[in-house]
């Protein structure tokens, strides 16, 4: 459970520290747009960020059962925000989740839950994609996990080499997944069989 008030004692050192920095940016912070401006980014970062505090076993709760299916399971084209923290900047993008079951299935839409948990934080794609795969490992214990994350990045976008229409592909691949390649080829094959598959 939340403390309430070091959560209110932490949105008034980031509103009093944004309103600093708006001044030292050269803004006018008592202008009628940027009045409320501080405290809207507070509580915005601490939403953005609220993945630090996600309990993935709570996450998870009972949605846990019993299954001797033993094929594919793609929950593919799942919405990913995120900040990078090199920059602060969002990237943002999809993550296409497979796993092959060995006696335990999860409840669909924990996975994009799990995806949200590790995408609010401050990150970098391809530890977002190893977490997200590492925690499905240890949830379900399957016989492999596949998570690929294709995202677009606004520090790559709007600053440095401003190249709008570059994205990024990672991939974690474990288990079954790494270790035979049948298996990986029928992934991409599902995946790319079907509308909106990654770019290639």
């Amino acid at each position: 459970m939340k403390n309430t008030g070091t959560d209110d004692l932490r949105l008034k050192k980031i509103t009093r520290n944004i309103h600093s920095t708006l001044e030292l940016l050269g803004e006018n912070v008592k202008r009628e747009g940027l009045l409320e401006t501080p405290k809207r980014y507070a509580k915005a970062m601490r939403f953005l960020t609220s993945g630090y505090e996600a309990d993935i076993d709570k996450l998870v709760g009972r949605a846990l059962f019993k299954q001797d299916s033993s094929e594919i399971v793609i929950v593919r084209d799942i919405e990913l925000f995120s900040l990078c923290e090199h920059h602060l900047l969002p990237f943002y993008g999809k993550a296409h989740v497979a796993y092959i079951p060995q006696g335990k299935i999860i409840g669909l839409s924990k996975i994009p839950r799990i995806v949200d948990a590790y995408a609010r934080r401050l990150q970098v794609q391809e530890r977002l994609t190893t977490q997200i795969s590492d925690q499905l490992m240890k949830t379900l214990e399957p016989a492999g996990v596949a998570v690929i994350i294709e995202a677009s990045h606004l520090c790559m976008m709007m600053r440095g080499v401003e190249k709008q229409s570059s994205y990024t592909i990672t991939s974690s691949m474990q288990g079954v997944f790494r270790d035979n390649p049948s298996s990986r080829q029928e992934l991409m094959d599902l995946l790319g069989g079907l509308n909106g598959a990654p770019r290639r």
